[in-house]
């Protein structure tokens, strides 16, 4: 028997305010739907984050309709979790998926935590905020219990895992029980295969690049799902890759020689199907930021679909280093700034926090700062 592991296709995403880049997501999930059809697995696990909103946009649900109707059509069951961008962290919220039951998505939930297929259980939960997690453990602890008769057994999860996310996890590792073959899980946008417990731990990544650091995975490893056998005493888990619309570029170029580096990114750009995502970053001297960026944006803008430069200047660098110091920890002097507070969860998120804004981050700190506040005071 074989099945699909996929997660976090983050459907309805538009990057970078883009509509090209929210077509971009619905193209490759169907280009997943085509594949796992031609592939023929028994069934397909999606470990969450289907949607990148809780309120999808109307064409996100239409393409979930699609692809759902050409599974059934495939009889190929597919079963799903909600992942955190799939739901309201408030208590009984429902996530989108519920509107494709009728299409035979078998929703694992916490009023159905598992489902038989063919002898193989199949088992999970939700994402469960850290700030719960003593909930979640008694889940785990739950699925262990109802799993104990089966030959096989699998279990889906979308969290966080100390191991794999050591700043923003919700699970240890000894939070998760032995014995599982496989655990399919999502969340963590890189693809990880390890083994557990005499059985796989498997991260499948998104299906598209949903941030700029992801590119260094998908260049060594490729995005898509993995297709598994049960057959045998483990699970053998093999890539199976998409080709995804666009290419991103990520490189650095001195100032002193932009121009010809623009040269070198033209006639690369030139061959190329479509149009890229450039993230650029000029370094090197005391330069002017307005007029590196005019150059590039008079040399690329026309032929990029978006151009992301970054500037580092010596003379900054320099000033940089006098304000942090050698051996200089800003996080830990934010833990002990805060401590007063008493309040971990707050700590934590400060934390976070200053590491994405550090590095430029501010939609993925400002969705940080709302899911906390949603979380932690339920609003």
């Amino acid at each position: 028997m074989q099945f699909a592991h996929l997660s976090d296709t983050h459907l309805g995403y538009r990057q970078y305010g883009i509509f090209e880049r929210e077509k971009d997501y619905y193209n490759v999930f169907q280009d997943l739907v085509s594949s796992i059809i031609q592939e023929r697995p028994d069934f397909v696990l999606h470990a969450g984050d289907l949607f990148e909103f809780s309120r999808p946009p109307t064409q996100a649900l239409l393409e979930v309709q699609k692809g759902l109707i050409r599974l059934k059509e495939a009889k190929i069951p597919v079963y799903a979790i909600a992942g955190n961008h799939d739901i309201i962290m408030k208590k009984n919220a429902l996530p989108p998926h519920l509107l494709f039951q009728e299409l035979g998505l078998k929703i694992i939930s916490p009023r159905t935590p598992f489902y038989e297929q063919d002898d193989i259980f199949i088992g999970g939960s939700p994402y469960i905020s850290r700030y719960h997690a003593d909930t979640l453990k008694e889940k785990l602890k739950l699925l262990e219990k109802e799993s104990a008769g089966y030959n096989k057994r699998i279990m889906v999860l979308h969290q966080g895992i100390d191991k794999y996310l050591p700043y923003e996890y919700e699970l240890e590792l000894a939070d998760i029980p032995e014995g599982f073959d496989y655990y399919a899980l999502g969340h963590i946008h890189s693809r990880i295969v390890d083994d557990y417990g005499g059985g796989k731990m498997v991260y499948p990544g998104s299906t598209e690049i949903w941030k700029m650091d992801e590119v260094e995975n998908y260049q060594k490893k490729g995005k898509g799902y993995y297709l598994v056998d049960t057959h045998g005493d483990s699970f053998q888990v093999d890539p199976v890759n998409i080709e995804l619309p666009r290419e991103f570029i990520k490189t650095g170029a001195e100032y002193l020689h932009l121009e010809g580096e623009i040269v070198k990114l033209q006639n690369y750009i030139h061959k190329l199907k479509s149009k890229p995502v450039l993230h650029l970053t000029v370094s090197g001297g005391n330069f002017s930021r307005a007029e590196a960026y005019q150059k590039l944006n008079d040399s690329l803008s026309e032929m990029v679909l978006s151009l992301r430069p970054n500037f580092q200047i010596n003379e900054l660098d320099a000033e940089k280093k006098m304000v942090d110091g050698p051996g200089l920890d800003i996080p830990t002097l934010l833990r002990e700034h805060l401590k007063e507070t008493d309040n971990k969860p707050l700590i934590d998120m400060g934390v976070v926090l200053f590491k994405e804004i550090a590095e430029g981050n501010m939609e993925t700190a400002q969705k940080i700062s709302q899911k906390f506040l949603e979380e932690y005071y339920d609003y």
